[in-house]
């Protein structure tokens, strides 16, 4: 006598399907049946999921926009430059400049024991002159501690053509 490969399953949203199970090794297929029975069916289960995306986008801009606006707050405060690019990268160099600078003025400043709001000034300037948004970007997964070197890094290709003395 076989061991049979058709199993019909009752999954907890109470849809019932019944699965050819043949594709697994026999001692398997009744364990893999009473798995499937205890998770929603697929349709549900996709259900579920894009519902969840939904929600999660919404989620995901609502928080890429308050980012936006502290990165826009804090540019206009400290009188950061506007960046220069592709109109796609323009908001995410943005957000990406004000988060590395403000971990940098942590890091070196608040935390630190080696810096001072002079030694922060004469850094600050130098942010000022890094205009290209592809740059920041670039240097979104860096550590704070290293802007200064990253500032010495960057070529005359990422820094701006206007007047740096405002």
């Amino acid at each position: 006598m076989a061991v049979r490969t058709s199993y019909e399953v009752v999954h907890t949203c109470g849809h019932a399907v019944t699965r050819n199970l043949s594709d697994r090794p026999a001692d398997k297929r009744a364990a893999f049946a009473r798995w499937l029975a205890s998770k929603e069916c697929t349709d549900c289960w996709k259900a579920a999921r894009d519902g969840d995306s939904a929600s999660k986008e919404e989620w995901l801009a609502a928080r890429r926009a308050a980012e936006q606006q502290a990165a826009a707050d804090w540019a206009v405060q400290f009188d950061m430059p506007a960046l220069e690019g592709p109109e796609k990268a323009l908001e995410w160099g943005e957000r990406s400049r004000h988060q590395l600078v403000t971990a940098a003025y942590t890091a070196l400043v608040t935390e630190g024991d080696t810096w001072d709001e002079a030694d922060w000034a004469v850094l600050e300037e130098k942010i000022r002159t890094i205009t290209r948004a592809g740059w920041w970007i670039d240097q979104r997964d860096a550590e704070g501690t290293d802007l200064p070197e990253l500032l010495d890094a960057a070529t005359e290709a990422d820094r701006g053509t206007e007047n740096p003395f405002r």
